[in-house]
């Protein structure tokens, strides 16, 4: 496994300050953020380390060479809308973006896009595989004739009022993963696993590791705590933000010395990207990156 970091954490950095900075720290990649110039409406979207609108190929050869002579990494490119927004402005913003991101990918030599399928999240699972499978069929074609994996983390993004009551990414489980595969059967098609997510939802995060080994292409290493006194009052059945919060890899509920067991197991060689979402290390970029750190510290001793 190739131990890296999500970029969204930095959001304040340059691309090259990003690379310079997980270099140092000791990473071997980096998961860049590449979403639309502009603001976005949630935490940790939104952040642009690589601005893909009219990029030169010298620029995209500056880039890569940058990483490199540094040894680290470009694990994919990485961009989370909700490419089935019942908004058909919206859909079609997000799907042009994916797709000039697998153009790019392809270009630049990385051959990894990491996204959400994304739902409508007023119709049921049904309906909205039927929207996927429309939607995401030509998207899979192009990526597969770039040579481009498409890794899509399993997160329901259901956490708070607006996102209530299916969520916004239909990809939250083995079933529709199931299901997703056996519509869209590619070699191109898989999943950024992220063992946070299940544990979220009560299922088990290493009984997937084996079942969906091939499709496994991305990883990511991130934490949630459950506060019990506050699920006793709200049921699993309210918005996961009145009882839930995501902590650096160590400090929830993840057992990451099992999790990381089972990616040995089935000889995971790819990217582990260090996911930090942890509001007990905000507030400074000092804070930032005592989080950063101590979180590579901890993953150190399984990756």
């Amino acid at each position: 496994m190739k131990l890296g970091l999500v970029s969204a954490i930095l959001p304040d950095l340059s691309f090259e300050e990003v690379i310079d900075y997980a270099a140092k720290t000791g990473f071997q990649c980096v998961e860049v953020c590449c979403w639309p110039k502009g603001k976005a409406a949630r935490r940790y979207a939104g952040i642009t380390h690589i601005d893909i609108e009219g990029l030169s190929p010298e620029k995209m050869t500056y880039y890569a060479s940058y990483a490199k002579d540094r040894a680290v990494a470009l694990s994919s490119l990485g961009y989370y809308p909700n490419p089935l927004d019942p908004d058909s402005d919206a859909r079609e913003a997000a799907l042009s973006h994916i797709k000039k991101l697998i153009d790019v990918s392809a270009l630049m030599g990385i051959g990894m896009v990491t996204t959400f399928i994304g739902r409508d999240k007023n119709k049921t699972v049904e309906e909205n595989l039927e929207i996927f499978k429309s939607v995401w069929t030509p998207v899979i074609k192009l990526a597969e004739e770039k040579k481009v994996k498409i890794a899509i983390e399993n997160c329901p993004m259901l956490y708070t009022a607006n996102e209530w009551p299916g969520g916004n990414n239909l990809a939250c489980t083995p079933d529709i993963w199931r299901k997703m595969f056996a519509a869209i059967p590619s070699d191109y098609f898989g999943l950024n696993f992220d063992p946070s997510h299940p544990y979220l939802i009560g299922a088990s995060y290493i009984k997937p590791v084996y079942e969906f080994k091939d499709k496994i292409f991305h990883v990511h290493f991130k934490d949630i705590k459950i506060y019990q006194d506050k699920l006793d009052d709200y049921g699993y059945f309210s918005y996961p933000a009145l009882w839930h919060s995501p902590k650096l890899p160590g400090l929830g509920g993840v057992d990451f010395g099992a999790f990381c067991s089972a990616l040995y197991d089935i000889r995971y060689t790819g990217p582990a990207c260090i996911e930090v979402e942890d509001r007990g290390f905000e507030g400074s970029i000092e804070a930032v990156k005592q989080g950063i750190e101590q979180s590579y510290r901890y993953m150190r001793q399984f990756v």
